[in-house]
């Protein structure tokens, strides 16, 4: 089961089309914030034709939902679509298998290669693990989205080739959540993927947090499902493990992060999202003497 698979395409490509925050005429801000509404997500991936965006919008409206975001990529020279929809709607006027029938006809009228809906409130959560190495700052800011109910998915395990001592924050958080820790450390000759893939199986993807080791194309191939890594750092440019540096010393004045998927080729597959942002004196200080 791959979910995510190449939903979104290198976010450097030029685009065609895209649009944001739509709303059908006649709702009130009332009838959007509506307690009884609930959220739902839509990804969808097809050749591209004429009246795509038409007719999604048609279909969620019909059901009384309403678009709260979209964001549709049209890659230049290439015959695909690919959309992502997030829409509020009455759970009592549009029930859960009545939605998946609707978006099902959709798939069939556009020849769709991929057409995932998700209720987040309603579905199961997918079960995730998270694979780190020494540096806590991604694994942190994770764990505390996921605390504060933004991160909608169960965490099975943290696996990391390094250890963390049974009074750190990190480990006190992870007992008090009862999220076991795997620590596994590895060698250039044994990065120990065996042991990581008989923790994962149960898993529908992986999110590396600042995991400093290559996973091999035979790891890839044998999870079978999709890993995130989330690299610090403005892809395509500065791959590696020291970015930042990189950046400073070539002059960048943006810095940033990258989160993307993982392929056999370090730091190449395609771009899920990016966050640009400019050091102050102090960051640019730290960026080059730590």
């Amino acid at each position: 089961m791959s979910l995510l698979r190449r939903f979104s395409p290198q976010v450097q490509l030029f685009t065609k089309r895209s649009f944001k925050s739509l709303k059908f005429p006649g709702e009130s801000l009332n009838e959007i914030t509506s307690p009884s509404l609930i959220h739902g997500i839509h990804v969808f991936h097809c050749p591209d034709v004429v009246g795509i965006v038409a007719k999604l919008a048609e279909c969620i409206a019909s059901r009384g939902g309403n678009i709260l975001s979209a964001d549709v990529f049209v890659p230049e020279k290439k015959n695909v679509f690919y959309s992502r929809s997030e829409f509020v709607f009455d759970p009592a006027k549009w029930t859960r298998i009545q939605m998946d029938e609707d978006f099902l006809k959709l798939s069939k009228m556009f020849d769709a290669m991929r057409s995932v809906v998700r209720v987040p409130s309603l579905d199961p959560k997918y079960k995730i693990a998270v694979l780190a190495s020494n540096q806590d700052h991604c694994l942190v800011d994770l764990l505390h989205v996921w605390q504060d109910g933004k991160l909608p998915v169960q965490i099975t395990a943290i696996i990391s080739n390094h250890d963390r001592g049974p009074n750190t924050h990190v480990m006190r958080f992870l007992e008090r959540h009862r999220i076991p820790y795997h620590f596994l450390p590895t060698t250039i000759e044994d990065k120990r993927e065996e042991e990581i893939l008989n923790l994962v199986r149960d898993t529908d993807f992986l999110v590396l947090a600042r995991y400093m080791q290559v996973l091999s194309g035979n790891f890839l191939s044998s999870y079978g499902k999709d890993i995130i890594n989330i690299h610090h750092g403005l892809l395509p440019s500065f791959k590696g493990g020291n970015p930042s540096k990189q950046a400073f010393d070539y002059g960048v004045k943006l810095i940033g992060a990258t989160t993307h998927f993982v392929t056999e080729e370090l730091d190449t597959g395609p771009i899920i999202e990016q966050m640009v942002f400019v050091p102050m004196l102090g960051d640019a200080f730290n960026l080059y003497y730590n």
